[in-house]
């Protein structure tokens, strides 16, 4: 029994692992150098759902779903913050919103903005940004009518979520890091991103602990 329990954990394991993808710019030590404050910044979505609903409705919900990851990011960072576990402040997403509305900058034209033009309007060092494909309303949680099988093979793909950090200077992606979303995944916007940090903090660039290994090593 117990060897049967022990498969099944590294099956889940080998699923979970392998469905992350974390890039660094060889570059990010020299650009990040001098960071400070990062702003984070709603998601663009793409949704993809069976229901029939109008064009504004869906484009309704895109929105909203591009704001609770913004939101469960924060609540995150702010979790570990309290722990003094990064090495960068991030802008409060209220102060970003109303600076970006009264910049007249909206979810529906944000991405015509470039990371410079962006980081200059919203006087930070840095972007965290990115994007989100789903075919369910994460929002509202994952679906939990699912099978043992499912749950630690991985089926029941919901999508993707990709999250990207930016130097606000050169515009250059400095860090990215992407997930498949199914049912191991969380079981809602908050729940999926604590997840997947947690599962990235080693790799987390602006980690308090890891970047002070990088200079103990360039020492």
């Amino acid at each position: 029994m117990k060897r049967i329990a022990l498969y099944i954990f590294l099956l889940s394991s080998i699923a979970l692992f392998g469905q992350k993808n974390i890039y660094e710019s060889d570059k990010f030590d020299n650009l990040s150098n001098e960071h400070k404050v990062l702003a984070i910044i709603p998601f663009l979505t793409n949704l993809d759902l069976k229901d029939d609903i109008t064009k504004d409705d869906l484009l309704a919900r895109e929105e909203k779903e591009g704001y609770a990851v913004q939101n469960a990011l924060e609540l995150y960072f702010s979790k570990r913050k309290k722990k003094k576990k990064f090495s960068v402040e991030f802008q409060n997403t209220k102060n970003t919103n109303a600076i970006l509305a009264k910049n007249q900058i909206t979810y529906q034209n944000i991405d015509v903005y470039t990371i410079k033009e962006l980081s200059e309007i919203l006087q930070v060092d840095g972007i965290i940004s990115g994007s989100l494909d789903l075919n369910i309303l994460l929002s509202k949680g994952i679906p939990d009518d699912f099978s043992f099988l499912d749950y630690f093979l991985g089926d029941a793909n919901y999508g993707r979520i990709g999250i990207k950090i930016s130097d606000g200077l050169t515009g250059k992606l400095l860090w990215k890091y992407e997930k498949e979303i199914n049912k191991k995944s969380g079981k809602n916007t908050d729940d999926l991103i604590d997840r997947m940090m947690k599962l990235a903090s080693r790799k987390f660039p602006y980690d308090r602990e890891k970047r002070k290994e990088r200079k103990k090593g360039k020492g």
